[in-house]
């Protein structure tokens, strides 16, 4: 019996943290880790480009929408830095705020999915 009330006290304690997790967020906890994950493929392929400026760009991801925030050396890089975030699986749109040294006041490039 006491084994029965344990295992109904930690289903109830796991059931809460759950909700808790998406109270918190307003998100699933399968949503934050695929924006996690897709944070972290997008972060990783910036590094892997050549072009070490693209190491400098801070990567958010809400919804499946990366955000890319920063400064690049100018508007090609901004734009191979949106060609990348968007060639990562389950990016469904990117929303690209980098700022371009050589012209300030960018507007936002933004991919949108098929």
């Amino acid at each position: 019996m006491k084994n029965r009330w344990t295992q109904l006290v930690l289903g109830l304690a796991l059931a809460g943290g759950l909700a808790a997790c998406t109270a918190l967020t307003g998100e699933s906890a399968g949503r934050n880790i695929d924006d996690a994950t897709i944070t972290a493929a997008v972060k990783s392929k910036l590094a892997a480009e050549h072009a070490t400026t693209l190491t400098s760009v801070d990567v958010d991801t809400v919804k499946g929408t990366v955000y890319l925030t920063g400064n690049v050396p100018d508007r090609s890089t901004k734009r191979r830095a949106g060609d990348i975030a968007y060639s990562v699986g389950g990016v469904d749109r990117v929303v690209n705020n980098l700022q371009t040294r050589s012209v300030a006041g960018d507007a936002p490039d933004v991919h949108l999915g098929n």
